[in-house]
């Protein structure tokens, strides 16, 4: 690992702390999923909690407050503590390591995903339903199993940016701060970047944050998935045709270029937050939904993360190297 000198001192490259962190990080999340117990999200969900508590006004500027204190804080701490071991190569590639494995989350995405597709394989839809809730915020109810499938097929699609893709981005590009952030946002919007009437101003600040910080890993997550999913110029094509009919800047995207990748059709008609809406159909060429795209999804998903790493390290890297030569 080449060196930099700082104010005398000797640092570790930062390119090659992400390189050998994010590998490590990304191969810990397959080994081992999100850690079971104490797990660093839960507990800033639950400061986030506190703090809107203290902060709550049905007012877009008291949202923004509360957005900037509970990520703006979380990322500053976290640039702290990187900047208080840069000096070390090995502190900071595990520091790396951890922080990653702690944000991602493409193995409990795929393992949930599975264990509501096994139920649906088994005939046994009302497990099904029970498990739904813990990939996405459907009302499973009145969801038969096609219904089901495309809904977790949908889900797959989308948390592969939020919970890979799009860390491993803002990974690359502000290293732990950066994926420190892009998990603080992502969670706040989860709590509070709903269209309740208690939260549709007070989240407003939250929901779009996100969108902006997931902007670049959603655009990065469709051409991977095109490229990993066997069928580019179909999947491009129901980006291209689809991705701007979905309600969502980030979601449409993804989910078209999945759609076009698997050969399906997803969006159409949902329960959502006790609302129902009627979207647009994505990758309108393909085939229903079937339980095995359930399988078929999760592995592109796994696929695309993969590649997604490749991706930032060597943007990283790059970077880093053109950095290095206009400094000399």
């Amino acid at each position: 690992m080449r060196a930099e000198y700082s104010a005398g001192r000797e640092v570790p490259a930062q390119g090659s702390v992400f390189a050998y962190g994010a590998a490590a990080g990304l191969l810990a999340d397959r080994l081992f999923g999100d850690p079971r117990r104490g797990h660093p999200v839960a507990a800033f969900g639950r400061a986030a909690g506190a703090v809107e508590r203290v902060l709550w006004r049905d007012h877009r500027g008291w949202g923004a407050l509360h957005a900037v204190v509970c990520a703006g804080g979380t990322a500053g701490a976290a640039a702290l503590v990187a900047r208080g071991v840069r000096s070390s190569s090995a502190v900071s590639v595990a520091l790396t390591a951890a922080v990653t494995w702690t944000v991602l989350g493409g193995t409990s995405l795929g393992r949930e995903a599975r264990a509501v597709g096994g139920a649906l394989a088994a005939g046994d839809v009302e497990v099904a339903r029970e498990r739904l809730p813990r990939l996405c915020g459907r009302d499973p109810g009145a969801l038969d199993e096609g219904q089901i499938a495309r809904a977790v097929v949908e889900s797959v699609a989308e948390n592969t940016s939020d919970a890979v893709v799009g860390a491993l981005v803002w990974g690359a590009l502000g290293g732990v701060p950066g994926l420190v952030a892009f998990r603080a946002v992502n969670t706040l919007d989860a709590m509070v970047g709903h269209r309740s009437p208690r939260l549709l101003r007070f989240g407003w600040a939250s929901a779009r944050l996100d969108d902006v910080a997931g902007w670049p890993g959603a655009r990065l997550t469709a051409v991977l998935a095109a490229v990993a999913g066997g069928a580019p110029a179909r999947a491009l094509e129901a980006v291209r045709r689809d991705a701007g009919r979905h309600p969502s800047p980030n979601a449409g995207p993804v989910e078209a270029a999945f759609a076009g990748a698997l050969g399906v059709r997803l969006g159409g008609t949902l329960a959502y937050g006790g609302r129902v809406e009627h979207r647009p159909v994505l990758g309108g060429g393909g085939r229903p939904v079937e339980v095995a795209d359930i399988e078929r999804a999760v592995r592109l998903s796994r696929r695309v993360g993969v590649l997604a790493l490749g991706v930032c390290v060597g943007g990283r890297l790059l970077a880093g190297h053109l950095f290095e030569r206009r400094s000399r």
